[in-house]
C-alpha cells in the first residue's frame, strides 16, 4: 500500500482541515509531516466548528490512527490546551493519537528569540506568526534542537537548560525587553502531559502501517508559495511544505507516493508580507475578505484578497506533481457579476508565463475575464446541477494547469462538498 498526499497550492489558507476530515473517511491513517501550530485547520460539521493547530485533522474520525511526524514542531502548551479541548468534546485523543520521537519541542525562548527577531525588521517583516517555529528550525538544522523523544531522557534538564542559555546569548544582539522564565513552569509541566502518549519512532510505524495495508493520508500545513526552498523567499515559513516534505517529514520513500491532492481557492488569500501579483486593495478585495471571512484561524489577522493567480497556480501544480485539484471555496464568488484569473504576468516589459526568481520584482499580472454564475452554490449536492457559467471557471483552470478538479467545495460544513 502507499501513501496519498494533500496539500496547499497557495499561500496556506486554501482549506486543508475541511478536505482531509472530509477524505479521513477513506483513510485508516492520517499523518502531518511539516509545520507547527502556526497552522489553523478549521473542521465544521455537525453544527461545531474546531481549529485544530498541531493536531492531524483525521482525528475526529472514529478508529483512526494520527501521526504527528518528525518535520513538525510542537509547542507543549499549545499541544496540551488543543488536546483538552478535544478530550472535552468527547474525542478519544489519546487512543487515536502517535507522536514521532523525532518531532522538535518549541521552547518559550524560541518565541521569545521570533518576537525580537520580528520587531528588530521594522518594515521588512516577514509576518510571522511569533509562535517561535523560525527559531525552532534554526535550532534542528543547526543541530541544537529539543527533540520529543528527549523527553525520555535522564538528562533532559539539563539539555533544556543548555539550550535556553544559548538563546538567552543569542537575544544579546536585539534591543528587547523579555522574561526568559515566562511560561517556563507551564511548559514543563506540558511536556510531561506528552509523555503520556504514545511516543513512537515515527519512520518505522508509519512503514510498518504501510506494510499492513493501512492507506495513509500525508496532511501538509502551510501552502506551497511558502515552501523555504520554492516559495516567495525570504516571505515564506521554515519547512518544507511541498510533496517532497511529506517523505523527509514522516520517513516514507519518494516512491510510495500515490496520489497527490493539491487544494487552492477559486481566489487567492495570503496573511502577512510578501509578494501577491493578484492582490486587491479595493472594494472587490473587501467583498472577497467579507464573503470569505478570510482572518486567520489561528492568528485573527485580516487575509490580504485578489483574484485567482493562475500562474503561480500551474507552478506549484508541477513543483509537487498533482495529480488531482481540490477547489474551495467557489461560493463565495455567488454574487460577483465578473470573475478574474490571472494568466500570465508582465515582467520588466516583457510577458511571461513563469514565477519570477525575483521577489522584488515588478509583476503586473494579465487576466482572463469570467462571466460570473450569479446563483447560490452551497444548495448544489450533484456535479450536474452546478450552474454552466460556473463548469467554464473549472472547465478553463483544468485546461491551463494540465489536471482535473477532482473535488469542488460549496460551503464550508463536511457535506458541502461535490466529489467528482
Amino acid at each position: 500500500m502507499s501513501i496519498d498526499v494533500v496539500l496547499g497550492l497557495q499561500w496556506g489558507d486554501e482549506g486543508k482541515g475541511k478536505i482531509v476530515d472530509v477524505l479521513a473517511e477513506k483513510y485508516p491513517v492520517v499523518a502531518r509531516f511539516q509545520g507547527g501550530p502556526n497552522a489553523g485547520h478549521s473542521l465544521h460539521f455537525d453544527g461545531f466548528k474546531f481549529v485544530l493547530h498541531t493536531i492531524p485533522s483525521g482525528i475526529f474520525r472514529k478508529g483512526s490512527i494520527n501521526i504527528i511526524g518528525n518535520g513538525v514542531v510542537i509547542d507543549p502548551i499549545i499541544f496540551r490546551n488543543e488536546c483538552e479541548e478535544l478530550i472535552k468534546a468527547g474525542v478519544p485523543v489519546k487512543e487515536r493519537l502517535f507522536i514521532s520521537k523525532k518531532a522538535h519541542f518549541i521552547l518559550p525562548t524560541h518565541r521569545i528569540i521570533d518576537a525580537a527577531s520580528e520587531a528588530s525588521k521594522g518594515k521588512s517583516k516577514i509576518g510571522s506568526t511569533l509562535k517561535g517555529i523560525g527559531p525552532t528550525y534554526m535550532d534542528k538544522t543547526g543541530r541544537n534542537g529539543l527533540r520529543v523523544g528527549d523527553a525520555l531522557s535522564s538528562d533532559f534538564m539539563e539539555r533544556f537548560i543548555n539550550l535556553k542559555k544559548k538563546h538567552i546569548g543569542m537575544l544579546k544582539q536585539f534591543d528587547y525587553a523579555y522574561n526568559a522564565e515566562e511560561n517556563e513552569k507551564e511548559w514543563l509541566d506540558a511536556v510531561e502531559y506528552i509523555k503520556g502518549y504514545n511516543l513512537v519512532d515515527g519512520e518505522y510505524f508509519a512503514n510498518d502501517l504501510i506494510k499492513e495495508g493501512k492507506r495513509i493520508l500525508a496532511e501538509g500545513a502551510q501552502g506551497s508559495m511558502l515552501d523555504i526552498d520554492f516559495g516567495s523567499y525570504p516571505f515564506v515559513t521554515s519547512s518544507s511544505t511541498v510533496c517532497a516534505g511529506a517523505c523527509t517529514g514522516l520517513g516514507i520513500a519518494p516512491g510510495k507516493v500515490a496520489e497527490v491532492y493539491g487544494i487552492f481557492k477559486a481566489y487567492c488569500t495570503r496573511v502577512g508580507s510578501g509578494p501577491f501579483p493578484t492582490e486587491l486593495n479595493d472594494e472587490t478585495g473587501e467583498k472577497l475578505r467579507k464573503f470569505g471571512f478570510e482572518f486567520g484561524a489561528t492568528t485573527g489577522r485580516p487575509r490580504r484578497t485578489g483574484w485567482l493567480d493562475l500562474v503561480a497556480l500551474k507552478y506549484t501544480v508541477m513543483i509537487n506533481g498533482v495529480t488531482g485539484l481540490i477547489m474551495m471555496k467557489s461560493d463565495v464568488m455567488d454574487t460577483f457579476d465578473t470573475i478574474k484569473a490571472a494568466t500570465s504576468y508582465i515582467v520588466d516589459g516583457k510577458e511571461t508565463r513563469n514565477v519570477p526568481y525575483d521577489t522584488y520584482a515588478e509583476v503586473t499580472p494579465v487576466y482572463t475575464e469570467f462571466k460570473g454564475w450569479k446563483k447560490p452554490l452551497n444548495t448544489v449536492k450533484d456535479e450536474k446541477d452546478l450552474p454552466s457559467e460556473f463548469m467554464e471557471y473549472v472547465k478553463f483552470i483544468e485546461e491551463y494547469v494540465g489536471v482535473p478538479v477532482r473535488i469542488i467545495s460549496v460551503g464550508p460544513d463536511r457535506n458541502e462538498t461535490i466529489l467528482r
